[in-house]
């Protein structure tokens, strides 16, 4: 590279967070991806979480190259703030202690961010692995991706996106700290949806957003304890649809966010026929009737007259689509 396009990558300072939480096994990893991107971050933040296996100990290995902070442990909402408020430089990118990022992650998103100085965020796709089963799948497909971009760079609309399959996992966010803070930080206590809150608190305020169809980040499925496979109250999710519509109409983007939400709502809820939850399913189309359109609801009070009967035949229609490899992306598998 020349010098003068070595000096352009690096007019942007790029510090990176890596929360962790009994991460021994896969921290260094994570560290391992960032330390071999061919632009390097400026600073790298691990912050445990009050661990109680040996993260300590694999961070510490990596001596200045990796700055450690350690907290008593409250989620990783708080590890990300805390990352957040130590962070030196002026744009920060996410990095989970349990996943990785393929080496020219950074290099993709600068570029980007340079051609498109107004923008003030950048995420791209990723890579789903379900390693124990070497399979692994791109979480959207590139040409598809391609398309719907046409030929920018970005989304003009984050809700829009979301819709269209580009949501912006979490590895592959790069933000302005400026942006973050401004959103406020990540909802600390929160069980689920903490980075969705987030990312939708900055969408109503820059709903652009610059988009790399290349994989960035390796997503990986086989790592125990998952969050989304602990809380799955329909609390949960009902309040964070209200909430957020009362945010919706406080920016002006009513219009945006309400497909959006019932877009979410749709998923979350045939999510809930496999585990019989038809009562919760009820529940959440009276909340939200005027969200979600009449077929879905006609077809979902069908199914939950006999929940048992309609769960198991979603065990039976995945059980076939598994077995016939039907399904090209892989998913977790609940516990």
């Amino acid at each position: 590279m020349p010098l003068n396009d070595l000096n352009n990558t690096k007019s942007l300072r790029i510090s990176v967070v890596i929360p962790a939480y009994n991460a021994g096994a896969f921290i260094s990893r994570a560290i391992e991806s960032v330390l071999a991107q061919t632009r390097r971050a400026d600073e790298i933040i691990v912050v445990d979480d009050g661990s109680t296996d040996d993260t300590a100990e694999q961070v510490q290995k990596y001596g200045g190259q990796v700055r450690y902070i350690y907290q008593e442990n409250a989620g990783a909402s708080a590890a990300r703030n805390t990352g957040i408020k130590t962070a030196r430089y002026e744009w920060i990118a996410f990095l989970d202690g349990d996943d990785e990022w393929l080496p020219q992650k950074l290099q993709h998103q600068i570029d980007l961010l340079q051609r498109n100085p107004e923008l003030i965020w950048c995420a791209g796709n990723y890579i789903h692995c379900l390693c124990v089963e070497n399979r692994r799948s791109n979480d959207m497909e590139t040409n598809r991706c391609r398309k719907l971009l046409g030929r920018g760079d970005y989304f003009d609309n984050y809700f829009h996106a979301y819709m269209k399959g580009a949501t912006g996992h979490t590895d592959t966010m790069i933000i302005k700290r400026e942006a973050l803070i401004d959103a406020g930080a990540f909802t600390e206590g929160q069980k689920r949806f903490n980075d969705m809150d987030m990312w939708f608190r900055i969408a109503y305020r820059q709903p652009r957003i610059g988009f790399v169809c290349e994989p960035l980040s390796i997503y990986h499925l086989d790592i125990p304890e998952s969050i989304s496979q602990t809380y799955w109250e329909s609390d949960i999710y009902s309040d964070l649809i209200e909430r957020h519509l009362k945010l919706a109409a406080r920016f002006d983007r009513t219009e945006s966010f309400t497909p959006c939400a019932a877009y979410l709502l749709r998923g979350w809820m045939r999510a809930m026929l496999f585990d019989t939850r038809g009562k919760d399913i009820r529940g959440m189309m009276k909340q939200f009737n005027e969200l979600l359109p009449g077929w879905y609801k006609a077809i979902m009070w069908c199914l939950t007259v006999f929940p048992r009967v309609s769960a198991a035949g979603c065990h039976t229609i995945s059980w076939i689509v598994r077995r016939l490899r039907l399904r090209k992306k892989p998913v977790r598998r609940p516990s």
